[in-house]
């Protein structure tokens, strides 16, 4: 019996019994809809940190106060490093300048702090202004969609300007071009120089609502440089073969600049992008692990189910399978025969699934972040969904094979 007709054979018996075959496959579409969520969630999530650290750049790195991978691991290492680590000054950041010689680019930023900004009576809350050397735009490679960064004359000058981003462009300049309009931050104009091309949103949190200034002028405007506006830095090494060089010379260079004795723990931490990468592959290997497990058990349910369904089906057609093998019919093509009708119902709610999925991450993309869904996911989810059709359709298949023909027929006469 050739296959394209046990295929038909075997659509047409699942043609046959539609609402029956529909609820069988139930358990099988949902086992293959959540786990191919889940792995477009999860890849959807490692492009954007692989984009992230990209666009940083692979030669990058930062010196901040705290070590985030080792500082924050509990209660315990959190207080010793609050008692333990000073905040960075601008007197470290000229140290590290003067010094260095395998970094190629230091610059200096302050984190946010959330202002009014304000142009007419436009009027929006709480958007993040950030201080930083006019240097920064190039380290973290910024993507300029209209105007220009702030030159170094400019920030030296601590000179009111500021390069915003595509949320607060549209919002505040609806109708004309932002570049040389002027903005109202804290009741403090400022001119607009550029504008930074649409970053959409990660986790619903938008990356588009943010102000740029000057590091001088954010701290006359601002404040002192400490607590929720500490200063961190930002650097590149020359060269990539150079990068892990880079990285230990500014640690020693930290290290002698505070004065720390061989046995003390740095009191600063320096963030990497393999550290980046490697905490996300030590949370997500394990939150993977798990995620694939429970859609597991969601096909292992669907492959029950397809299995009571066959041997009901074999039970059913005992009179067919008797009149199949009185005219000819071998055992291995009533094996063949159930176990593509089995095969194929599973691989129908793969199928159905992936689209699912494919939706679910459709929606998912334009609310929080964006999923990513690789041929592979699909091809392995539609594989492990087949494979559990075979699996549950051997033992029904084996005895639809194992009837005598005469008993068959006598069965149902």
């Amino acid at each position: 019996m050739k296959l394209i007709e046990i295929l038909k054979v075997a659509l047409a018996a699942i043609w046959a019994h539609k609402l029956r075959s529909a609820l069988t496959l139930l358990g099988m579409i949902v086992g293959v809809t959540a786990f191919v969520t889940v792995v477009s969630l999860i890849q959807g999530f490692n492009v954007y940190i692989d984009e992230k650290i990209a666009g940083i750049g692979a030669k990058s790195f930062s010196i901040q106060r705290f070590n985030p991978f080792e500082d924050f691991k509990d209660t315990d290492t959190i207080a010793a490093a609050q008692r333990r680590n000073k905040e960075l000054t601008l007197d470290d950041y000229e140290y590290l300048k003067e010094r260095a010689t395998l970094i190629a680019k230091l610059g200096a930023k302050a984190r946010g702090t959330p202002s009014q900004i304000k142009r007419n009576d436009q009027v929006l809350d709480d958007v993040f202004v950030v201080g930083a050397t006019a240097n920064t735009s190039d380290i973290e490679n910024r993507n300029i969609e209209n105007g220009r960064f702030f030159s170094d004359t400019e920030a030296d000058g601590a000179a009111r300007v500021a390069y915003i981003g595509a949320d607060i462009a549209t919002k505040l300049f609806p109708a004309g071009n932002p570049i040389g309009g002027e903005i109202d931050i804290r009741g403090l104009p400022y001119r607009v120089l550029g504008v930074e091309a649409v970053k959409g949103t990660v986790f619903g949190i938008p990356q588009d609502s943010f102000v740029v200034i000057p590091l001088k002028t954010y701290q006359l405007d601002f404040g002192p440089l400490i607590r929720q506006r500490s200063l961190y830095f930002t650097a590149t090494s020359k060269t990539d073969q150079g990068f892990s060089d880079a990285v230990e010379e500014a640690r020693f260079l930290m290290r002698a600049r505070r004065k720390l004795g061989s046995n003390e723990k740095d009191n600063f931490g320096i963030v990497t992008p393999d550290a980046i990468t490697g905490l996300r592959d030590r949370i997500f290997g394990s939150v993977f692990i798990v995620a694939i497990a429970v859609p597991g058990i969601a096909l292992i349910v669907g492959a029950i189910v397809i299995m009571n369904i066959m041997l009901v089906s074999v039970t059913e057609r005992t009179k067919e399978i008797g009149i199949r093998k009185s005219l000819g019919a071998r055992q291995r093509d009533i094996l063949k025969q159930f176990l593509f009708e089995s095969a194929t119902m599973a691989t129908i709610g793969g199928a159905v699934g992936v689209f699912i999925a494919w939706i679910v991450g459709k929606v998912v993309t334009q609310v929080f972040f964006q999923t990513y869904l690789s041929v592979g996911a699909v091809v392995i989810a539609i594989a492990v969904a087949g494979g559990f059709g075979i699996m549950a359709g051997l033992f029904p298949a084996w005895k639809a094979a194992r009837l005598d023909p005469i008993e068959a027929l006598r069965a149902e006469t």
